[in-house]
């Protein structure tokens, strides 16, 4: 048996689920500002996961690419999220 389409979904499921309380933590600490850091690791990201020959690991970093990427949207729609109330504002961010 082969377990490499298995690993990729189960690591993609947990990188997902990874990723979106990140977003929630990075607006509610830093608000919107950091979104280049994600811009940033997700472009590296993919990079590496052309570079790497490993299709289990190149795949993974694809992922997380693609989910850094994708959070800079997540980010910005967070950030309303929080101004229509449906999450807690940080009182002691500026």
């Amino acid at each position: 048996m082969f377990f490499t389409g298995l690993i990729i979904a189960f690591g993609t499921f947990l990188i997902i689920g990874v990723f979106h309380p990140i977003v929630i933590k990075t607006e509610y600490y830093f608000g919107t500002g950091p979104w280049w850091v994600f811009l940033v690791l997700g472009i590296g990201a993919i990079i590496a996961s052309l570079c790497i020959a490993q299709v289990i690991l190149s795949s993974l970093l694809g992922v997380i690419g693609a989910s850094c990427l994708w959070s800079i949207g997540e980010l910005f729609e967070q950030k309303k999220r929080v101004d229509q109330g449906w999450f807690p504002k940080n009182k002691n961010r500026q």
